[in-house]
C-alpha cells in the first residue's frame, strides 16, 4: 500500500505553442517530465477539455492532467476528471508556478489559500483547499503592474534552466513521495536551494 494516497497529478499552464516556453507554464513543464520519465503518452478528451495520461511509480497508477481551459478556468477540467474517476482533493496534486517563491525554488504543501495565482484560485473553487500543491518558484517581477506580462514571458535561460532543474528535483521524488510520504519527500525537496538564497 502507498504511503501517499496520491492519484491524480494537474499540471497547470496555457495550451498552445506560443505559450508553451512562458513562465505560467512550469507546471505543465512539470507533467511533461513526469510523463517521459514514466513512459507514459498524454491523449486528448474533449468531453473533460484537458489532456490524459496514465503513468505508473512505484506500482501505483496515477493520472496526469493537463487542463485545456487555460490558467484562469483550469478548475473546470480538474473538477470534471476528478468527479469522473471518483478522486477526492486530498488525492490530488496540483503543480504550478510561483511568484512569492525565488527562481530555483521548489516548495510541497497541502492545503492553503490561492496566493493570487488564477489557477489554484479556480481550481480552490471547483475542489475545495484540501489537495498538494507542487510550487515551483518563477521569482517576483517586483512590480504587481508588471506580473501579467511576466508570467505569459519566456524567462532568461538562466533562470529557466533553474525553473527545469526544480521541474526535475520533483519528479525525481515522487517515487519518494508514494512510497515514504510527504514528510520524507518535503525534506529531500525543501534542501535544495534556490539561486537566489544565499
Amino acid at each position: 500500500m502507498a504511503a501517499f494516497p496520491l492519484r491524480l497529478v494537474v499540471g497547470l499552464g496555457n495550451p498552445g505553442p506560443e505559450h508553451a516556453l512562458t513562465r505560467h507554464n512550469a507546471g505543465f513543464w512539470f507533467v511533461d517530465a513526469l510523463v517521459r520519465a514514466h513512459e507514459g503518452r498524454f491523449r486528448e478528451h474533449r468531453k473533460h477539455q484537458a489532456e490524459l495520461a496514465r503513468i505508473e511509480i512505484s506500482r501505483h497508477e496515477i493520472l496526469l492532467v493537463k487542463p485545456l481551459t487555460y490558467v484562469n478556468r483550469s478548475g473546470l477540467a480538474i473538477h470534471s476528471v476528478a468527479d469522473y474517476f471518483r478522486i477526492t482533493a486530498e488525492e490530488m496534486l496540483v503543480a504550478y508556478d510561483e511568484l512569492d517563491l525565488p527562481v530555483g525554488a521548489v516548495r510541497l504543501k497541502r492545503g492553503g489559500g490561492a496566493g493570487g495565482h488564477n489557477g489554484v484560485k479556480d481550481t480552490i473553487a471547483h475542489m475545495g483547499e484540501d489537495f498538494w500543491r507542487l510550487r515551483l518558484g518563477i521569482g517576483h517581477p517586483g512590480n504587481k503592474d508588471e506580473v501579467i506580462d511576466y508570467v505569459l514571458r519566456r524567462a532568461p535561460a538562466e533562470e529557466e534552466t533553474a525553473i527545469l532543474e526544480c521541474v526535475a528535483a520533483a519528479v525525481e521524488i515522487m517515487p519518494m513521495l508514494i512510497k515514504e510520504g510527504a514528510e520524507k519527500a518535503m525534506n529531500k525537496l525543501h534542501g535544495k536551494k534556490a539561486t537566489s538564497e544565499e
